[in-house]
């Protein structure tokens, strides 16, 4: 049991000395179909074990690729030595705070595996599914793939646990030919957290997601490029998700904060409309699980929901225990790493704007000029909340109805001027958890958003 080798060695913590005991494995399982064919069938898994020990004021860290006690053994001694070496040659002293929080995480799921010749065999169901039903694509590819940690947490000053994320999802791809002869394409997502059984023991609940998927292919093989300009759109749970993560979140963790982004000036002043609430949630999210939740971060702080902006105001950020002291906050479990050999960084969770008054077809119909932006294939933002993401699914709005479907292009601007320009938000909220931040080493997150009306500048063709 992992619990038992890590355990058995936290005998080794010394008094006074910070140490985190951190046992980590990763498994992956991949499959591809393209056009009928099995193109990627993998499975793999790495496990190991690392330190963190605070020493004279200096952080040292050591992983190895083994499970076992003397592993664990190994590690600790490392990464003490580490720490006592860097203290000789380094005048940072960093103490963390005394931990807010104390005692055991319990287990909160196991991990049922499903073999390779199960996940082959659905993704053939979706393929013959899609072969038979979406008779105009060029080009389909169906992809299953599924991730999960187990990470086992041993803290000298703070929680211990033991904590299990899996996910698993399969990827619809479909590709078609526009009227100009070019290649559009789309994608959906299907699935969530949780194992291969917890979402596909009944493939035909997805056939309507993908059947929907099908129509704005066609749709977008009519399609037309947007006029290029500031314009008035409304922006899907997903869109508003993506900017709600790369233009904002990581502009407010307090690592990239003291690195000089754009919120460092910002706090407790107005970012936004008094419509606009972000929050990144822990691992509940009106009353049922987020998307991913996160219960103990590998500081052995116990997670909570972080408030980052409320009315309008930015009004904290996301810590990890030193940077939470640095700024007089509560550190609310954002530190994690993804695999054993990764130090722990500070993480978004589960990143949202919270829900308005207004139903989406209000949103819509409110619009007499402009854009419904729905699906982003990519993009990027930088310190000073400056983005550009590609859109790759979208209508126009006419006089408050839907009009013909959108050809891809891009959306750009500045986090915080877009977000002042919010003056409507819906009802609900749409969730994802499909996709990776890659913040210096991948993670798995969820976000997402409620619809808003806002002020963008697109690109055009």
């Amino acid at each position: 049991m992992l619990q038992d080798i890590i355990g058995s060695k936290t005998e080794l913590f010394a008094d006074g000395v910070q140490t985190v005991l951190r046992g980590h494995e990763n498994r992956n399982r991949n499959v591809t179909i393209l056009k009928g064919n099995l193109v990627n069938n993998s499975r793999s898994e790495g496990r190991g074990i690392s330190a963190r020990v605070n020493r004279n004021g200096v952080f040292g860290f050591a992983s190895i690729a083994e499970y076992s006690p003397e592993a664990a053994e190994k590690v600790i001694k490392a990464a003490t030595e580490n720490a006592m070496f860097l203290s000789r040659h380094s005048s940072r002293s960093i103490a963390l705070p005394a931990s807010v929080c104390s005692g055991s995480v319990a287990l909160n799921r196991d991990i049922v595996d499903a073999t390779q010749k199960e996940i082959i065999e659905l993704c053939r169901t979706f393929d013959a599914y899609v072969e038979k039903n979406c008779p105009e694509l060029t080009s389909r590819v169906v992809s299953y793939a599924e991730d999960s940690q187990d990470r086992v947490i041993y803290s000298s000053d703070a929680a211990c646990g033991h904590l299990v994320t899996p996910r698993a999802y399969v990827y619809i791809h479909m590709t078609a030919e526009s009227k100009e002869g070019t290649p559009v394409e789309m994608f959906k997502a299907l699935g969530g957290f949780g194992s291969f059984y917890d979402h596909f023991s009944d493939p035909e609940k997805y056939y309507p997601e993908i059947d929907e998927l099908y129509k704005w292919v066609m749709d977008k093989r009519e399609g037309i490029y947007p006029d290029a300009g500031e314009k008035t759109v409304v922006l899907s749970g997903m869109m508003g998700g993506m900017l709600a993560h790369e233009a904002v979140g990581h502009t407010v963790e307090a690592d990239l904060v003291r690195g000089g982004s754009v919120a460092g000036p910002c706090l407790n002043k107005r970012v936004a409309s008094e419509l606009v609430n972000l929050v990144d949630f822990a691992h509940s999210y009106n009353g049922g699980l987020a998307p991913l939740p996160v219960y103990l971060d590998d500081e052995g702080t116990i997670a909570e929901d972080a408030v980052l902006i409320k009315d309008g105001i930015l009004v904290g950020y996301m810590n990890d225990r030193e940077s939470a002291a640095e700024y007089g906050m509560k550190p609310a479990g954002n530190a994690r790493g993804w695999t054993f050999r990764d130090e722990p960084l500070i993480r978004m969770r589960n990143t949202t704007i919270l829900p308005g008054k207004n139903t989406v077809e209000e949103l819509i119909a409110s619009v007499d000029d402009g854009y419904y932006l729905m699906q982003s294939g990519n993009g990027q933002a930088d310190l000073t909340g400056e983005f550009m993401f590609g859109v790759i699914c979208g209508y126009e709005i006419k006089n408050g109805k839907l009009g013909r479907a959108l050809l891809d292009s891009t959306v750009s601007g500045l986090a915080f001027d877009m977000l002042k320009s919010v003056d409507m938000v819906s009802d609900e909220v749409e969730w994802s958890s499909s996709g990776f931040c890659g913040k210096k080493q991948p993670m798995a997150v969820g976000m997402g958003g409620p619809h808003i009306r806002c002020k963008i500048t697109i690109g055009g063709r």
